[in-house]
């Protein structure tokens, strides 16, 4: 936390899970109750520039005008992101996102009420762990702060001790409470375009390495090939998030995404409902997260994805 300087001591609240900084128009705080103005910070806008410009570097990564937007992963799994102008019209843009909650148990989310109150609680508390413990497939989807992988995480930290979990991110933001679990991030490209390692070329080394699960922290392109393909061929037990808005929307985005690889929406289809077991979707409403429903896929009549709430 140290290394974020100026924003170390908000940083460090227990409760806080990002930070962002909009130039030298002051601070915002999400602390679970939705965003909150800082009016005692201030920065002037070269001041914020120069910490974004420290932080990228921390990352090992490169910010100027040239290279505008950068997203790097500093210690303890803090994601900075920044922005300079004149891509951003309202001056240097950080958002960071503090990794506090991710490394909580299933419990802790519960006793926070992601799960609902009292009896409802604990039967969806008593169903994850089935899942989990049963081998089913996951996928977790929501808008972006709704917590998926908080509670991806935390499903993760219930596999039994003697599996092996290999997860597969973007940006490393996992921190899973598990004694075997191995990380591959992917690898921007270099200043002269070469280098880069993508998550679909993760996703086949990764099914080298003998995993027990399976996990890719966010489905976002042309990768959801290659994990219908693996979870489809004897990768039980595996795990993904998808920003999506509802829980209908699911399926609507996958076919998207499996546009993107030349897969046909039939062939989405056919692959995801023998592959994914539960879908659970997340919410954010008034600054609280919350389990808002479970589904499963279906084909519906003309062989295309369709959802069903359980």
């Amino acid at each position: 936390m140290r290394a974020l300087g100026p924003l170390a001591d908000y940083a460090s609240a227990p409760n806080t899970t990002d930070l962002f900084v909009n130039g030298d128009s002051g601070l915002w705080i999400d602390a679970g109750h939705g965003l909150a103005f800082v009016p005692a910070w201030h920065l002037g806008e070269a001041e914020v520039r120069e910490l974004a410009v420290r932080l990228i570097a921390l990352g090992e990564r490169h910010i100027d005008e040239a290279s505008p937007c950068v997203d790097v992963r500093l210690a303890d799994g803090i994601r900075v992101h920044a922005v300079l102008p004149p891509v951003s019209s309202t001056g240097t843009l950080l958002s960071i996102r503090l990794p506090h909650a991710a490394d909580r148990s299933l419990g802790a989310l519960a006793d926070a009420g992601l799960f609902g109150v009292g009896e409802e609680c604990a039967a969806q508390l008593n169903r994850l762990r089935a899942a989990v413990h049963g081998r089913q497939n996951l996928l977790i989807t929501g808008a972006a702060g709704t917590g998926k992988t908080t509670l991806l995480a935390a499903l993760l930290g219930e596999a039994p001790a003697d599996e092996r979990i290999v997860a597969i991110e973007d940006v490393a933001e996992l921190r899973i409470r598990h004694p075997h679990v191995v990380a591959l991030e992917a690898r921007q490209a270099n200043l002269e375009g070469a280098g880069r390692i993508g998550l679909e070329a993760l996703l086949r080394e990764a099914l080298r390495m003998r995993p027990d699960r399976l996990v890719l922290g966010e489905c976002r392109g042309a990768e959801i090939r290659e994990l219908l393909a693996a979870l489809n061929t004897g990768h039980d037990g595996g795990a993904g998030t998808l920003h999506a808005n509802s829980l209908e929307d699911v399926p609507a985005r996958l076919e998207a995404l499996g546009s993107l690889a030349g897969m046909s929406a039939s062939a989405v289809a056919r692959q995801t409902v023998s592959a994914i077991g539960l879908v659970l979707h997340l919410e954010r409403t008034d600054g609280v997260r919350r389990l808002d429903s479970v589904g499963r896929f279906a084909l519906d009549g003309r062989d295309r994805l369709s959802i069903e709430a359980t």
